[in-house]
């Protein structure tokens, strides 16, 4: 692990990390089917709880399955994915792999928004290269007979 960063390197690292830290947690549950996205839906049109009359609800329900199975409803957690790796993507190469890392969550998260910032880390060990082991030298056999 490279423990001297230089001051822009550190700068930043910070940056990046104050970013991904801005943005909402996007992977605490997977997204629902577009099936099951549907059914809740087209309860709320039931149950009334979607303030629009029961018609013009169930025909957007519709409208946002047919959507889903074609591929063109994009969920916002997506786009937000997409937008923080895209901010990864300005760092130096040696720092990238450590900031989508971080991005998808990995590493560990310390603060609160309340006390001025959530820092995240992660780690990387790095084993420093081995060296390359010489052949012994072969020595002669010692002759058993002598002169």
């Amino acid at each position: 692990m490279n423990a001297c960063l230089s001051l822009p390197r550190r700068l930043a690292l910070a940056a990046a990390g104050a970013l991904v830290a801005a943005a909402p947690v996007w992977a605490a549950d997977p997204p629902p089917s577009s099936q099951e996205r549907y059914r809740a839906e087209r309860a709320a049109c039931e149950s009334g709880w979607s303030h629009q009359d029961r018609a013009t609800c169930l025909k957007e329900a519709g409208a946002a399955r047919e959507e889903a199975r074609r591929g063109q409803l994009d969920g916002a957690n997506t786009q937000y994915q997409r937008n923080a790796m895209a901010r990864c993507d300005a760092l130096p190469q040696a720092d990238r792999a450590d900031c989508q890392a971080r991005v998808r969550g990995e590493g560990t998260a310390r603060g609160s928004v309340e006390a001025g910032g959530i820092y995240k880390e992660t780690v990387t060990r790095e084993l420093p290269a081995a060296a390359p082991v010489a052949p012994a030298p072969v020595q002669p056999a010692a002759s058993s007979l002598q002169p």
